[in-house]
Parts: C-alpha cells; sequence; structure tokens
C-alpha cells in the first residue's frame, strides 16, 4: 500500500466495541531510526519473555541495507517501507503517522509509544507494560514557550484554525493509546497546515502537542514518559557519553532526578519508563549495569 491507501485502511475502527473474541493487549513499540536499532541487544533482553505482549515496528532510512548490519532476532522482519525523513521538517510527522497506520492494522495493539535508536527503557517490561496499560491518560508533553523556539514559530507560516494561544510545544516522544492515534491517522483538517511549510518548521514539536491540547486534552497526562536533558540548552538533548553510564546515572534517571508526577490520581516517583541520548559506544556500559538495576527476565 501507498501512504494514501495505509492512512485510510488504518482509519477504520469497529462499531462494536466488545470483542468477540479471547484478546490480550498489546503495547506498540514503534522506533524511528536512521539505520540499524543500535542499541538492539538491550532492548533484546527487555523484551525477552513477554512474546504476545508487544509488537515492534521500525522506520529507518529507504537507504539502509539491513544486510550490512545483522539484525537481532527481535527486531528481525519488523522494517516498515518507509520515506526519507529530514530533521526540523514535515517529512518527521509523516513518517510518525506512518508508524501509528502500521500500529494500527493490528487490533490487538491497544497503545503506541514512539522511540528512536538512541532510546533505553527504565525499568523491565512488566512494569512499563502495566504502566501503560492501567491508566487512561495519554503521554504528550504539551506546553506553552513564549519564546523564539515555541510561540515564535507560529509565524513561520500561517495556521487558520489554529490560535496563537492553542498552539503548544513538546517532546516528540509520546505514548498514546489507539483511539487517539486513529484520530492523528485520519486527520484531514490541522496536519494539512503543516504540510504548508516547506522548510525547518519543527513540526515534530508542535503538531501533535498542538492537536492533544485543542482536541483531547480532558485524558491527556500533557507529559511525555521519555527522559531527556536539555539543561545544556541547544538544538538537541545531552548525549550520555559510555563514561556517563554507571549505576548511579540509570538510578537518577529511575526516580526523575528526585521528581514528583502524578499518575492515575495518585503522587508518584515513577515519572519516566525511556530515556535518551544514548549512542552506540554505551551499549557494553548499559549491557553490563542495566539488567541487574531493571531485573529483566531471565526466561
Amino acid at each position: 500500500m501507498n501512504d494514501t491507501e495505509l492512512l485510510w485502511r488504518a482509519s477504520m475502527t469497529p462499531r462494536i466495541p466488545e470483542y468477540p473474541f479471547h484478546r490480550v493487549p498489546k503495547v506498540a513499540f514503534m522506533f524511528m531510526t536512521r539505520g540499524p536499532v543500535v542499541l538492539a541487544p538491550l532492548w533484546e533482553k527487555f523484551f525477552k519473555g513477554h512474546r504476545g505482549l508487544y509488537s515492534i515496528y521500525v522506520h529507518s532510512k529507504p537507504s539502509y541495507n539491513a544486510s550490512s548490519h545483522p539484525e537481532s532476532p527481535v527486531f528481525h522482519g519488523r522494517r516498515i517501507p518507509s520515506q526519507e525523513v529530514e530533521w526540523g521538517r514535515v517529512s518527521q510527522i509523516e513518517a510518525e503517522r506512518r508508524l501509528l497506520a502500521n500500529a494500527l492494522l493490528d487490533i490487538a495493539n491497544q497503545l503506541v509509544v514512539l522511540l528512536s535508536e538512541s532510546c533505553i527503557p527504565l525499568y523491565n517490561f512488566y512494569t512499563v507494560y502495566s504502566y501503560l496499560i492501567l491508566t487512561n491518560e495519554t503521554f504528550v508533553e504539551v506546553y506553552d514557550d513564549p519564546s523564539l523556539d515555541g510561540r515564535d514559530r507560529y509565524y513561520l507560516i500561517d495556521y487558520p484554525g489554529i490560535t496563537l494561544d492553542q498552539w503548544s510545544k513538546g517532546s516528540q516522544w509520546f505514548e498514546i493509546y489507539r483511539d487517539l492515534a486513529i484520530e492523528v491517522v485520519s486527520d484531514r483538517i490541522y496536519f494539512p497546515l503543516f504540510l504548508r511549510c516547506k522548510g525547518e518548521c519543527f513540526a515534530e514539536e508542535h503538531y501533535l502537542p498542538t492537536f492533544v491540547h485543542m482536541k483531547f486534552a480532558a485524558n491527556s497526562a500533557y507529559r511525555s514518559l521519555t527522559w531527556a536533558d536539555w539543561t545544556k540548552g541547544g538544538a538537541h538533548p545531552t548525549e550520555y557519553p559510555s563514561t556517563n553510564v554507571t549505576f548511579e546515572l540509570l538510578n537518577s534517571l529511575r526516580n526523575g532526578y528526585g521528581r514528583r508526577c502524578e499518575y492515575n490520581g495518585r503522587s508518584t516517583d515513577v515519572c519516566f519508563l525511556f530515556a535518551r541520548k544514548f549512542p552506540p559506544t554505551t551499549l557494553d556500559g548499559l549491557l553490563r549495569i542495566a539488567p541487574n538495576i531493571m531485573h529483566f527476565s531471565k526466561a
């Protein structure tokens, strides 16, 4: 299927809510990458023993040749037909919608998570799965940024139907329920407005936060579950070198550096389930330290 056919097929939803067959809900893990999932051995340990509770989809560059980098078993055959993606451009949102549409084709996928090749899990699969499945909230970061990197981007192009006070910003990395994912792939009102921008409009930081703020605020936690360190400023978050991958770092990320957040109406210190950015050079350290902290399955 081409993209138009794919989005049309994914937009369909059953009119009868009760399933006539036994169904175990799955979480779809969607990876947007340049090439291979370079931290795949760590994710292998994360997924081990939980078949039937997850699906995996990978959107990589069309030019990526998988034969030059052997795929690990859990990621084998999970790449979807892709298109070129450019940083800061609307093609990033098109790739997200492509991933969402593929995930929606499996009726068992009840929640979808967007990750990059530099993301890692902070907890074991059971903890992550339970956290996601047992809440009715969706996790999309939404906030008002009055700076040049926020409201001023509203003026890069005319957005009729979206007012400045509705214009929002947030992390690209989200965790959303199936119902919202269907609305995203079916959106023929707001997404076409972003397509009008042919340059760097950073749509990945504005389209979904604005869409959620305008249409689905009631069920949104207004936060992402993916940690990134922006304290140093710049266009990209802090990248953790291999020398920084320590027991102390992972524990700090797991407890959100001491912050509290709300989950199902209660205060919790489990604010983040994933973290970035971890380059390939951190893999050995992560494999050595993470399994003991996160208690990965030995099944």
